[in-house]
């Protein structure tokens, strides 16, 4: 790895290494510290921050099902055409296309601060969701084994954790767990939108084969950690085939999941029209037809995120 210094008009952390230890974000910082990836990492840069908080509330409005969120990365290298977290890096003036994929925000100073917040005497031991943002097994981990060292804290700490991927690097980490889950509540889940190969190609470029996270969810549940399947997205008109959502929900079922949810496609703004410019190179005819289905708006209606959801859902039946 070699690293130097660089000007990126507007980037909003102060880097690590010009931080004096002290995690500070200031809007007017114009240096940052890339490294550049070279071996397995090449055509990746880091940029190295001290976070100010690592365990982040959840706006008061949100629907999620948790109040605390961590993620020692931002941007993601799995590079999917479709994620609703693009929009994040336009907050550190980079772009959500290109810049999202290969500029790598990687909070260094995440377990430590996370120590240090979870001895805070108003932290409660609420559950903490991982992956709500972008990938905590992304290549990034590989290297600098943030998210392992996450979930010793929470494991030592017995702070309930959840974790959301993609990546079957989360198998490194069964052991550390796995003894996390013999003193607190851990739930792991994998999003596996398709079997096909054409659309994992085409749309999912960095991240692995839907069968390998297949099997990455036998061996966790083998392993007596509890992970369930998000069927994720559901694309119309492209991965939403009744005989397609039925392959990948029995095998995530056979493969011992806890749950199979299905998801229909959301497009907020940014990402509908990044998704749209995607498809419009590959497949323009459905670009055209989910301009029409979408509109103005990021979620399909009722009715119809009931009809393409219920092939999976009748798998139950």
């Amino acid at each position: 790895m070699t690293s130097g210094s660089s000007s990126n008009q507007g980037f909003r952390w102060r880097l690590a290494e010009d931080d004096g230890g002290q995690p500070r974000l200031f809007a007017d910082e114009e240096l940052f510290d890339r490294h550049v990836g070279v071996g397995e990492y090449r055509g990746l840069e880091f940029l190295h921050v001290n976070a100010k908080q690592i365990i982040n509330p959840v706006p008061a409005g949100s629907r999620m099902g948790f109040r605390f969120t961590i993620n020692p990365y931002r941007g993601c290298s799995h590079a999917c055409s479709y994620c609703f977290a693009r929009p994040t890096h336009e907050y550190l003036n980079l772009d959500i296309g290109r810049d999202f994929e290969r500029k790598i925000v990687v909070k260094v100073n995440a377990v430590e601060k996370l120590r240090s917040e979870l001895r805070a005497r108003t932290w409660n031991g609420d559950l903490i969701a991982m992956g709500t943002n972008t990938d905590p097994y992304q290549r990034a981990e590989g290297k600098y084994h943030l998210t392992r060292g996450i979930i010793e804290a929470l494991g030592e700490a017995g702070n309930p954790f959840s974790i959301l991927t993609k990546g079957t690097l989360i198998l490194r980490d069964v052991d550390v767990l796995t003894e996390a889950a013999a003193r607190t509540e851990v739930r792991c889940a994998f999003s596996i939108g398709t079997l096909d190969e054409q659309v994992w190609k085409a749309t999912e470029p960095g991240t692995p084969h839907p069968r390998r996270r297949v099997e990455a969810v036998r061996r966790l549940s083998e392993a007596g950690i509890h992970t369930g399947v998000l069927v994720a997205p559901l694309i119309p008109g492209w991965s939403d085939r009744p005989q397609q959502l039925v392959e990948v929900a029995r095998a995530c079922l056979e493969a011992g999941a806890t749950s199979v949810t299905p998801v229909a496609l959301h497009l907020r703004p940014g990402v509908k029209e990044h998704f749209l410019a995607f498809l419009d190179s590959c497949r323009p005819a459905l670009a055209e037809e989910l301009r029409a289905l979408y509109g103005q708006r990021a979620y399909l209606p009722p009715q119809e995120q009931d009809a393409i959801t219920r092939p999976v859902r009748e798998v139950f039946l």
